[in-house]
């Protein structure tokens, strides 16, 4: 009688800790005292077990990576890659909300266009007196009326400002 094998493949997100700092050190190829110098200056958190271990995701370990590229490839030192992580997150914070706010415009211009579609069918459904019936309404004077001078127009405003904003491998226009 043959036994049969049967393979699991087992999916674990991305952030989840699943590496104790031995193996995460070997993925990264560092030393793991490497893992706690970095874990001291916040370059990285690692999670932690019910007993206090480190468990080190898959974000973690491609974190480690990008730091020693930076630090070996790049030649920055620590408070160089501290710095880059910190403007990385504020570029990523500042992308999500330009992209919250084309979101609300474009919201506010789809309402805007249905506001306006709505009034001018309002008044086109409206009855419009016919100008022949319209002098039983008001008496017709006689005298010269003195017409008021006009006034000067207004500038015409030139309207809202428009910023172009560039994503990254976006060709400027011109």
């Amino acid at each position: 009688m043959s036994m049969r094998r049967t393979r699991t493949t087992v999916t674990v997100s991305h952030d989840r800790g699943v590496f104790m700092i031995s193996v995460a050190a070997e993925l990264a190829e560092m030393h793991p005292q490497t893992l706690r110098m970095y874990e001291q200056r916040g370059l990285i958190e690692p999670k932690r077990s019910p007993k206090g271990t480190r468990l080190y995701s898959h974000e973690d370990v491609d974190r480690l990576r990008r730091i020693q590229e930076m630090t070996n490839d790049l030649g920055l030192n620590l408070a160089g890659v501290e710095h880059v992580l910190r403007l990385e997150q504020e570029l990523d914070r500042a992308r999500r909300r330009v992209d919250a706010l084309e979101r609300r415009t474009e919201e506010l211009q789809t309402e805007m266009v249905a506001r306006i579609d709505a009034v001018t069918r309002e008044l086109r459904g409206g009855e419009l007196v016919p100008l022949k019936h319209t002098r039983s309404l008001a008496p017709i004077r006689r005298e010269p009326v003195e017409q008021p001078t006009p006034a000067p127009a207004p500038e015409p405003s030139p309207g809202p400002r428009r910023i172009r904003v560039e994503r990254d491998g976006e060709q400027p226009s011109r």
